[in-house]
């Protein structure tokens, strides 16, 4: 056992620990050692989602103003039916490579953890390529119910191969393995830097939004390559000839229920997103394109708090793979999430107020007056992200726990309930309903989230 603690210390960057008898003085200062690596991770993720962030506004503020909210409704409409499809089809491996890779760490197997990553990767590309061919396949049925310009349905099928913008969860997987929390700030900044440049190029020559379409697409593509450039080196640098020509196996028998976990934990994903990737399109389906438009611009002021979250459940679930991996869970792991949710919430709470206090005047700020009049929206939308940080965390636990089918089920039903409904709430309130819709689903999946975490760690 001492030298598979060596072997998984080497791949988390972590220092080997002493044998020592198992006190609560002991548990209490391993639960403050894993918050703080889970945090210690967040703060290296989120130093490359600061500068992210600024520099979406930065694009941000150049779009909407070029496009006004029409175009900029078209534009974000047709990256959003992207995502969607994305989401709905793809097969992200990150969560079997983590739990399952943590395994092959701790029992010094570094070839059937070269065979875990060739096997994720090869369901992850095999999903993005079904993606693409769907996508394309569904513009001339999606584009004409979502008022899209003839330009703008000319490039949308050469647009679907933005899908591969999120074929990378194999990579992210394996850099959250190993620690390098650092690798996958540096790349959040990938994304933003390129759609930047491609603004600035759009407008100093005058062109319209098929330009934008191009331009985010290019930096889709290049979020795919850095990412497995990153994954490919460092997995080649720590498994060597485990990587490029792992001994023979089966990874399904070597990794008892991989492909169960796999189809539930995807499901959960899908399900745990998809309200957020459809909202827009739904929006502009019944509303259409300028209403779409000022919903993604006040969609775009959660992001201080939605990506955080997004983040700490997949920083969470890292750390937590590795405590029920070692034996612990039940008890220590409750305490950990309580810990981790109190904190999200606390950071949360000054965004909130600041949203709610100038909400006019962050929207003057993000796109101009033309959006302003999604202010009231937005104060919701912001109170909706911040109850909805509890969800990725539990999400996180009941799947480090091997039950993901039950997060994927809370998830199923919030969404099934909440999304069903948001077309009559958008007929009824007008754009408010977007946000009455979005405060019910984070409520009542939250709450749905921390029972059944609650409940699948009993057993530990």
């Amino acid at each position: 056992m001492r030298q598979n603690t060596v072997f998984a210390a080497r791949y988390q960057n972590r220092k080997p620990e002493p044998d020592q008898p198992e006190t609560a003085q002991h548990h209490a200062h391993g639960s403050r050692r894993n918050v703080g690596r889970i945090f210690a991770s967040l703060g290296m993720v989120m130093g490359g989602k600061a500068g992210a962030g600024l520099i979406s506004l930065a694009y941000l503020l150049l779009a909407t103003r070029f496009l006004g909210p029409t175009e900029y409704g078209v534009l974000v409409l047709v990256h959003a039916y992207i995502t969607t499809v994305c989401g709905i089809i793809e097969f992200p491996s990150w969560q079997a490579i983590v739990r399952y890779g943590a395994e092959a760490q701790r029992q010094d197997e570094p070839h059937r953890l070269g065979r875990l990553l060739r096997f994720g990767a090869k369901v992850e590309l095999v999903g993005g390529l079904l993606a693409i061919v769907a996508a394309v396949l569904l513009v001339p049925l999606v584009g004409p119910h979502l008022d899209w310009p003839p330009k703008a349905m000319a490039f949308a099928p050469f647009y679907a191969f933005a899908v591969l913008g999120s074929v990378r969860s194999t990579p992210a997987g394996y850099l959250q393995l190993c620690g390098r929390f650092d690798l996958l700030g540096l790349h959040n900044l990938v994304q933003p830097v390129v759609r930047l440049g491609g603004a600035l190029i759009v407008i100093a020559f005058g062109w319209g939004i098929r330009s934008f379409l191009l331009a985010w697409l290019i930096a889709a593509l290049a979020e795919f390559a850095v990412l497995w450039a990153m994954g490919i080196w460092l997995a080649a640098r720590n498994l060597g000839s485990a990587l490029w020509r792992p001994e023979p196996g089966d990874v399904a028998r070597e990794n008892p229920g991989i492909w169960r976990f796999l189809i539930a934990s995807n499901a959960d994903i899908t399900l745990s997103e998809l309200a957020g990737r459809a909202a827009p399109l739904v929006v502009g389906w019944v509303l259409g394109p300028a209403m779409a438009g000022l919903y993604s611009v006040a969609q775009r002021a959660t992001v201080i708090i939605a990506q955080p979250a997004q983040i700490l459940g997949n920083t969470a679930y890292a750390e937590l793979a590795h405590i029920v991996a070692e034996g612990r869970g039940g008890k220590a792991l409750r305490k950990i999430l309580r810990k981790i949710v109190a904190i999200g919430l606390l950071a949360a709470t000054p965004v909130v107020l600041v949203v709610a206090l100038f909400p006019h005047q962050i929207l003057h700020l993000l796109a101009g007056k033309a959006y302003t009049e999604a202010a009231t929206v937005m104060i919701v939308l912001v109170l909706a992200r911040a109850i909805a940080l509890i969800g990725p965390p539990c999400s996180s636990a009941i799947s480090a726990l091997g039950h993901p089918g039950r997060s994927m089920m809370a998830n199923l039903l919030a969404s099934l309930l909440c999304l069903s409904a948001m077309p009559w709430l958008l007929i009824r309130f007008g754009l408010m309903g977007a946000g009455i819709q979005a405060l019910g689903q984070a409520v009542f999946a939250s709450a749905l989230l921390v029972f059944l975490v609650w409940r699948s760690s009993l057993a530990r």
